[in-house]
């Protein structure tokens, strides 16, 4: 029998003392002390304590005695308050009294605890995902989760932008990672693609005159995994014709100060700051500074031109850098073991080690005070403002490797420190990225995509100082996250066709790739830019969680692979043949 709830668990309070209520839910715990059986009864919102008496028929006692964590029932009863209330819930003012229960489906032992803090290791979590999903933790990021997607269409609804969904099965095409394949049936031989982005067709939406476009978009790249990054995950994707770089932060800055609002109830200011990419790796080392606390890199080459510190002087000569950050009361703070971890990490960014210099009392003490004299290493603490109590680390290396690795040490430090506030949200901007990059090899690649536009007043650099081409791009940033990114898009046909030779493309190439949108751009192409912000990224820094698959209904684990439902798996001999797929083994 179906018993009609009329509340949900977690609703109950003193003010319906007196109520028939019927509650649904899972047994989250059940004590028998013969004539007097309590229960707590679990949903999404929360816990209510049920009580069973000797009031209630011999047959409902007994069937109350027989429960057992998890079983799924649902229960009729009055609302009264608690005599030994439970001040650790919300609904421990009160219980229910209960005078009848239905006992909707049985459960086993189950593998996990459904609590909070269950300490289970990930692996089983998400084995097991239906079970861990009862907790009240996942069932509030999943409500918050939908909070954020209500609120986003809420809001480009009333700016104007329609939802469109695009194609999933779509053409191969170069967008930075690897595309995950599927083969057709139907054309023996050919493969599809899914989607890294919607770029392509969201820039068709705009040569169809959609004007403004936005869409909830699922995406798909096959690449390595770690805590904020999954091989499936979530977009919000959008696109304006008619709109450049300001229109586009105006119309994003409204956005998250409506998402912060409703869904944090806090008011943010804006507009964001604004930082240069260039300004931002000089002072923070990388372009998604987290500006919560005041560490900044420092340049040093003017300070060692010409000294006799061999490490230094070859860094200068083969054109690398000299920065250091300072860190306030690192002195105390850093010993000499903590000191060699960080060594260690720095390692990952290519940093062959690390300089330290410790100020304390009024002595400078450093492994390289031996070849500096004391005035010289008070010229260096001097550069950074350093006070007694402070300690500097440097790097001299080559210019990616020193920004890299003190991008990195900063926010290290910072976290060791305590100085990452979780409750402040420091949003900004970070814009006119270079049009391309080039590798250790030589070979040019676009930094975001070949669809951006460069700015148009430095296309002379595209014949003399091609690396310092800017890009009408933009990254909006968020406690040194990347939430999203986008950029002006390339609408006339010659110059997407100059920068396609630029990166090496032969027009064979082009037409093969990107054949469809080329021809889309003979017939009437709007300017037209956009952005695409990573929804799951978002709602994890919003709920302060450290990885992205504590905001995912079923995420893969760090192998690609589905615990629940066991994919990737093998496919049948008959689907391979009906494919024309062979398999090699080795």
């Amino acid at each position: 029998m179906l018993y009609k709830r009329t509340h949900m668990c977690g609703e109950l309070r003193l003010s319906d003392e007196g109520k028939n209520v019927v509650l649904n839910g899972w047994v989250s715990k059940a004590r028998s002390l013969g004539s007097l059986v309590f229960v707590d009864i679990r949903d999404k919102t929360g816990i209510t304590q049920v009580t069973f008496n000797e009031d209630v028929p011999a047959e409902v006692l007994e069937k109350a005695k027989s429960l057992s964590r998890e079983y799924c029932i649902g229960v009729k009863g009055v609302v009264k308050e608690r005599s030994s209330k439970n001040s650790n819930i919300p609904t421990g003012d009160i219980e229910v009294f209960a005078d009848d229960l239905t006992i909707y489906s049985t459960s086993e032992t189950p593998p996990i605890y459904i609590k909070d803090d269950d300490n289970v290791n990930d692996e089983l979590r998400l084995k097991y995902r239906y079970l861990d999903l009862r907790k009240q933790k996942m069932q509030r990021n999943l409500t918050f989760r939908h909070k954020i997607v209500k609120c986003t269409r809420d809001y480009f609804d009333e700016q104007g932008f329609t939802e469109v969904e695009t194609p999933v099965l779509i053409k191969p095409t170069p967008e930075g990672a690897r595309d995950y394949i599927v083969p057709s049936r139907v054309h023996n031989g050919y493969f599809y693609a899914l989607p890294q982005s919607p770029q392509m067709f969201k820039q068709l939406l705009m040569v169809g005159g959609t004007d403004r476009y936005v869409q909830i978009a699922k995406c798909f790249r096959d690449e390595d995994l770690r805590a904020d990054r999954q091989p499936e995950f979530t977009q919000i994707d959008l696109e304006m014709s008619f709109a450049g770089v300001d229109d586009v932060i105006e119309v994003q800055e409204g956005y998250l100060k409506r998402v912060m609002k409703e869904v944090k109830g806090i008011d943010i200011e804006t507009p964001f700051p604004r930082l240069s990419y260039d300004e931002a790796m000089e002072r923070y080392g990388s372009d998604k500074p987290d500006t919560r606390f005041d560490i900044e890199l420092v340049k040093l080459n003017d300070l060692f031109e010409g000294c006799g510190f061999e490490l230094f002087t070859k860094t200068l000569s083969e054109g690398g850098d000299i920065r250091g950050i300072c860190v306030p009361g690192g002195a105390e703070e850093f010993s000499r073991k903590k000191i060699d971890k960080l060594v260690s990490e720095v390692k990952h960014y290519g940093a062959k080690g690390l300089i330290t210099i410790k100020y304390e009392g009024s002595e400078i003490t450093s492994s390289i005070s031996k070849f500096f004299s004391e005035e010289e290493m008070k010229a260096i603490m001097d550069r950074f403002g350093a006070k007694s109590g402070d300690m500097v680390f440097i790097v001299s290396d080559a210019p990616k490797v020193t920004y890299d690795s003190l991008g990195f040490l900063r926010r290290r430090i910072a976290g060791m420190m305590g100085l990452l506030d979780d409750n402040q949200y420091n949003f900004l901007w970070v814009v006119d990225f270079p049009m391309f990059e080039e590798d250790e090899e030589g070979n040019l690649s676009a930094m975001h995509h070949p669809f951006t536009q460069p700015k148009l007043d430095e296309l002379d650099k595209l014949d003399n100082d091609i690396l310092g081409l800017k890009a009408n791009a933009y990254d909006i940033v968020l406690n040194g996250v990347e939430l999203g990114g986008g950029s002006v898009r390339i609408h006339d046909k010659d110059l997407q066709a100059r920068m396609f030779k630029v990166l090496g493309l032969t027009e064979e190439e082009c037409q093969v790739k990107f054949g469809f949108l080329i021809e889309a751009f003979k017939y009437g192409a709007p300017p037209h830019a956009g952005l695409a912000y990573g929804l799951d990224r978002l709602v994890m820094l919003l709920l302060g969680e450290k990885s992205i698959r504590e905001v995912i209904a079923f995420p893969k684990n760090q192998a690609a692979e589905c615990p629940v439902c066991e994919a990737p798996a093998p496919a049948g001999e008959g689907q391979l043949e009906e494919l024309g797929i062979e398999l090699i083994k080795e």
